[in-house]
């Protein structure tokens, strides 16, 4: 998997289409996960390990509106779902689109991993490798 730039009709783009589409799909994750209230909702979510019926808000220590937010944020992502069951909402977690951002985390970091640079300051002395 490449990771390289795109630099087709760069003139034509914005700065984050000039990279590849598996770059842009984990920088929405990360951007997705960055925020502390929605990692909140996501752990609330895998821990009831049932859909949650009505406001999520009464569970968390934020407000409805800015749960509503974090949830928007979460939905168009598709890391959880939301049917619409009367005057209440169920939000479920949505494992399979977590599952495919996991492993295009994995494979981004995988190799990084295995470089196993040594960036101690003992070691590069004098040196801009790090």
């Amino acid at each position: 998997m490449s990771y390289v730039c795109n630099i087709r009709n760069k003139n034509n783009m914005n700065k984050s289409e000039k990279f590849d589409d598996h770059l842009q799909e984990l920088a929405r994750f990360a951007k997705a996960i960055s925020h502390p209230a929605r990692l909140s909702i996501l752990k609330y979510l895998a821990e009831t390990k049932t859909c949650i019926s009505g406001d999520i808000s009464d569970f968390l220590p934020l407000s409805r509106t800015t749960v509503s937010q974090h949830l928007k944020e979460l939905r168009d992502l598709g890391l959880i779902q939301g049917t619409i069951d009367g005057l209440k909402v169920n939000y479920c977690l949505c494992s399979s689109t977590i599952d495919k951002n996991l492993q295009i985390f994995d494979s981004f970091f995988e190799p990084i991993k295995l470089l196993h640079v040594d960036c101690s300051l003992d070691n590069h002395t004098n040196q801009n490798n790090c």
